[in-house]
């Protein structure tokens, strides 16, 4: 059997920079082992895989999403990515398509400026005791996180971007974690904020680009800093940029797609 696979930078808007994810479209799910495979095969942070839904449901697609090691329960930059494949590659019509996925619904607009728009979740998160083994990855860390129980993430706001680009957190340490993620994040010098993403116990050493934790730093900077559109750049060394609003229980992630390359898989 073959397959269309598709590969596109998101949150940016040239090759190499932002993140990149692997778009599979399928006419029917294939095992769960395969699926992982053919992500660990990809070596990307996300592949995503789209299964086209009936016209009767509320939604066009159901995604899912695989890191290297494991499925997730909500990626943002592979949605994007998986929209602009949609869009540009396969003749999806009409400005928005809506997907079914293991977070409840998402959908992605094409805006007036050419950005497309994630409408995400509103992630609700807790402040806890910073766990002993965040703090013995990284030495300093502020005494109190924030835990995200949907989406299985530990979030640390530090004083200031410098302190976010300087983070070097042991990744064997953060691996102890297993499925749980570290987000690092601080007020920006040119932006509202910046941020950066470790899940090495996920397959994910450093994400260049993760839409998804803007879910919860969305609403935790609308607070901090009395607004709800936000700027926010993620610092990584391929970097990314993001257009945010808080709107009520859900979360607008803009960002731009680069178009890398498009091939076929044989199994």
């Amino acid at each position: 059997m073959t397959y269309p696979i598709y590969q596109v930078d998101a949150f940016t808007d040239r090759v190499f920079g932002g993140n990149p994810a692997a778009v599979m479209p399928l006419e029917q799910w294939l095992p769960d082992a395969t699926l992982l495979a053919l992500a660990m095969e990809n070596h990307l942070s996300e592949t995503a895989f789209l299964v086209r839904l009936p016209e009767s449901s509320d939604a066009d697609f159901h995604i899912r999403w695989f890191t290297p090691g494991i499925e997730v329960p909500l990626c943002g930059h592979a949605t994007l990515a998986s929209a602009w494949v949609l869009f540009n590659k396969l003749g999806w019509s009409g400005d928005r398509v809506r997907f079914q996925s293991k977070s409840g619904p998402l959908g992605v607009s094409k805006r007036a400026d050419g950005w497309l728009e994630l409408d995400f979740p509103n992630l609700a998160f807790e402040p806890t005791q910073t766990p002993a083994l965040i703090t013995e990855a990284l030495p300093g860390a502020p005494e109190t996180a924030f835990f995200v129980p949907n989406d299985t993430n530990y979030m640390l706001v530090l004083a200031d971007e410098a302190a976010v680009r300087a983070a070097q957190p042991d990744l064997r340490k953060l691996k102890e974690l297993g499925n749980q993620g570290l987000i690092v994040t601080a007020p920006g010098e040119d932006c509202d904020f910046v941020s950066r993403y470790f899940a090495p116990g996920a397959g994910i050493d450093e994400d260049p680009v993760t839409g998804s934790i803007h879910s919860v730093m969305v609403p935790y900077w609308a607070e901090r800093l009395g607004k709800t559109e936000l700027d926010a750049r993620q610092v990584s060394q391929r970097g990314g940029v993001l257009r945010c609003e808080l709107r009520g229980d859900r979360v607008a992630i803009a960002g731009q797609a680069a178009f890398f390359m498009e091939g076929t898989v044989h199994l």
